[in-house]
């Protein structure tokens, strides 16, 4: 749980910073937003949440 909603703020910050740039205008936004909300209720959603967890893991158990 902490893990997706760490994501989910970094790409909102992301996302807020590339619409202040100008390199991401607010349709661009808005069809990702779209795109992830329609994932998220396809068959896929629990093979993406996996996969995002390994990584998660892996990169947390990375020692600089």
């Amino acid at each position: 749980m902490a893990i997706s909603i760490s994501v989910v703020l970094l790409l909102f910050v992301l996302a807020v910073i590339f619409v202040r740039n100008g390199g991401l205008k607010v349709t661009h936004a808005l069809v990702c937003l779209l795109l992830g909300f329609y994932l998220a209720s396809t068959s896929m959603a629990p093979t993406i949440s996996s996969g995002l967890t390994a990584t998660a893991e892996i990169v947390s158990s990375l020692r600089p």
